[in-house]
């Protein structure tokens, strides 16, 4: 499955809480081998899945067997610490294409107990002669059901001529080209890359150089630096070793499930490595 990591950059660890973003595909799958992602686990995090095109199975310790299918958001929120899969379907053959991404969550809710929810039908809003459908947050006055623990925004642009987009002014905001490209406020962005607008607009105009189809991201800055290792967001090496140890030892702490894939078992965190 090919995979373009648009987020964290060198230059923008974070957008908002948006601390992760995984462009996958599109990649030819079948019934039986799809994303092949096996049993993993999270802290810390929230899990928003959104597919373009293609079907995906999601399972988790939670008890979750959700089938996703274009236009639909899987979120999970891992709190302090849940286990899931993606998997292929058992029925769908054919073109998958779709975005990763992660929120980082904030201290009042990192620590909570894991949850996870499925939401089959999502915003839109057409705005000149574009398509918005509102992921995550608020955009352009019509708001998703999905949850959301800091201020943000998520939304997948469909984009075929000129289109102004009204922002906030305290929101910093990426856009990621899923297809296509474009150009933003006069700078291009390609297909797979990202383009970052810092906090202060509350505008900009987008023009396509062709059908394209962009994921707009963005949020209040967080409120802390984050340490990403692996699958975990934390804010410090001792709470990514006691994450490690839990999984590494199956203590329990991010529960169990069934998946015909193999569960994956952890890199050791460099700092721990032997000299």
């Amino acid at each position: 499955m090919p995979v373009r990591r648009a987020l964290p950059r060198r230059a923008h660890r974070t957008v908002g809480a948006w601390c992760f973003a995984d462009h996958m595909g599109p990649a030819a799958v079948t019934a039986q081998h799809g994303l092949d992602i096996g049993p993993h686990p999270h802290t810390g995090l929230q899990t928003v899945t959104y597919l373009v095109s293609g079907e995906a199975l999601h399972r988790d310790s939670l008890g979750s067997e959700q089938l996703i299918t274009p236009g639909q958001v899987n979120l999970m929120s891992a709190g302090r610490g849940v286990s899931h899969s993606e998997e292929a379907t058992g029925h769908y053959d054919g073109d998958l294409h779709g975005i990763q991404l992660w929120i980082a969550q904030p201290d009042a809710t990192r620590h909570a107990p894991p949850a996870f929810e499925h939401h089959a039908e999502l915003p839109r809003i057409a705005i000149d002669q574009s398509l918005a459908t509102v992921l995550v947050g608020e955009f352009h006055g019509v708001r998703s059901p999905a949850r959301h623990d800091t201020a943000l925004v998520g939304a997948e642009l469909s984009i075929r001529h000129r289109v102004d987009l009204q922002l906030r002014a305290d929101f910093e905001y990426a856009i990621i080209v899923l297809e296509g490209a474009l150009s933003c406020d006069g700078v291009d962005v390609a297909s797979g890359q990202l383009g970052y607008l810092s906090i202060g607009n509350d505008e900009i105009t987008l023009h396509p150089y062709e059908p394209t189809r962009a994921m707009l991201l963005g949020g209040e800055p967080f409120e802390s630096d984050i340490l990403i290792w692996w699958n975990f967001v934390a804010r410090n090496r001792e709470e990514i070793d006691r994450a490690y140890d839990a999984w590494r030892n199956s203590d329990g702490r991010f529960g169990d499930f069934t998946s015909p894939l193999e569960r994956i078992s952890a890199p050791t965190p460099y700092w721990r490595d032997s000299p």
